[in-house]
This record gives structure tokens, C-alpha cells and sequence, in this order.
């Protein structure tokens, strides 16, 4: 699976902006559907809730694909 950290600067980021954020979708509709359909993992556990605050230390995997929130 590949990794990559992304910095953020704030105390959260919600979970459907980080993975815009990230490069992981190309649009906000396309996160939320993701989400939705259970295909995006927080921590190793599927997460469905697409407000999710996302902090550091957090990992999200989508499609193989898994950013390290720092």
C-alpha cells in the first residue's frame, strides 16, 4: 500500500476535505460517495461519516492508497 504524510495546520480536518486534500478524489461528490458506499477507512475501520474529524497521527486508506495525517 502506498503512503504519503500530509501536513496539516489546523487541529482537524474533516474527513471528506482530507481526502480532496490529499489527491485521493477529484471532487467533493465523489468523497462523499466513497464514504458513503464504505469504501474509505479511518484507522483501519471502515468510516462512513463523511464530517469525521480527521487529527494527527490519523491514517485513511482509499483504494490502496493510505495518507498519514501529521
Amino acid at each position: 500500500m502506498a503512503e504519503k504524510n500530509i501536513k496539516i495546520t489546523t487541529e482537524f480536518i474533516k474527513l471528506d476535505a482530507l481526502l480532496k486534500f490529499a489527491s485521493m478524489v477529484g471532487s467533493g461528490g465523489e468523497a462523499k460517495q466513497l464514504i458513503q458506499d464504505g469504501q474509505v477507512l479511518v484507522n483501519g475501520e471502515v468510516c462512513t461519516m463523511r464530517g469525521k474529524k480527521i487529527r494527527s497521527g490519523d491514517r485513511v486508506a482509499l483504494g490502496g492508497e493510505e495518507v498519514v495525517v501529521e
